[in-house]
């Protein structure tokens, strides 16, 4: 007996014991914050600020509304988005927007399953607001100011200006994270979002020579602008590329094409929060509110600032 005793003791200290934060049911049921360490929560409750945008910006311009039609709970009671609007897409371009849209949805819901969130905050999606960004990044006022919605190109070109910044933060955050859980969540919520920037980047490139009408500028120079501005405003250097570079800027330093953007060993560039809020504040200050965000971005980091 005392053998049998024996192997049952040490089966034992060989079988996996599994934990409530293991476990996809822990996860599904909304309590996962209550077991993740408060700088992983924060990490991830950041780019909701990020993914709200992207989730109005692609539902408005495909299908004509947003979260307060599509999914009203979402938006946690949030104030409603300023100015976005149906934009003029082929059926293939407003396919693929749609798609990205109920991703976006998917990943507001992914995010509030492991972190408690916050309300959507308020988002300027007027056309005034792209079109700051760019006379920003030519230097000077476009005439006549730049309408996102107005045809194809303009929305591609506007969906090129946020997007992309929400990846790299995907990729600082995660050296930042402590637990297996959140590195998880944040590994898969860039798959996608990586992804949708590939797309947009190869639809761009492929009418990377088209000038822009009525501004005889090129799409590709267009996407260049915008990421030297991003670059400025970060305050960080380089993590920007546009479509188009010098050769020794391309991959290997062989070739002048870059769909992807990455660093001379074609890794994704990362942002902090900082250089975020910096950005989509569009004055290069993480402490004063502006641009698609008049009132600032809400969590516990972009509050941080707001002091």
């Amino acid at each position: 007996m005392s053998f049998f005793l024996f192997l049952c003791f040490i089966t034992l200290l060989f079988v996996p014991s599994f934990h409530a934060s293991d476990t996809d049911q822990d996860q599904d049921s909304g309590n996962t914050h209550a077991i993740l360490p408060r700088s992983d929560i924060d990490l991830l409750e950041f780019p909701l600020n990020l993914e709200y945008f992207e989730a109005e910006f692609f539902l408005w311009g495909a299908l004509g509304y947003g979260l307060d039609v599509a999914d009203p709970a979402l938006a946690f009671g949030g104030p409603s988005p300023v100015g976005p609007k149906r934009a003029r897409l082929s059926p293939l371009i407003r396919d693929i927007i749609a798609q990205f849209a109920y991703q976006e949805i998917g990943h507001l819901r992914a995010i509030k399953s492991a972190v408690r969130g916050f309300p959507r905050p308020l988002l300027n999606l007027t056309k005034e607001s792209f079109a700051t960004v760019m006379n920003s990044a030519f230097g000077r006022p476009l005439i006549p100011p730049f309408d996102p919605y107005a045809n194809e190109i303009n929305y591609l070109l506007a969906s090129y200006v946020i997007p992309y910044v929400g990846l790299t933060g995907y990729v600082g955050a995660n050296a930042k994270l402590l637990t297996p859980r959140a590195k998880r969540l944040v590994a898969g919520l860039l798959g996608v979002e990586s992804g949708q920037d590939a797309v947009i980047r190869t639809l761009l490139y492929e009418r990377s020579l088209t000038k822009v009408k009525p501004y005889g500028v090129t799409v590709a120079e267009f996407t260049d602008k915008i990421s030297l501005l991003r670059n400025k405003l970060g305050g960080e250097g380089l993590k920007d590329e546009g479509l188009i570079v010098g050769k020794a800027w391309g991959a290997e330093g062989m070739i002048r094409g870059n769909v992807l953007a990455g660093n001379k060993f074609s890794i994704s560039y990362g942002r902090t929060p900082e250089e975020i809020l910096r950005i989509v504040y569009g004055g290069g200050n993480e402490r004063r509110p502006g641009g698609f965000y008049p009132k600032g971005a809400d969590g516990r980091i972009a509050r941080s600032h707001l002091i």
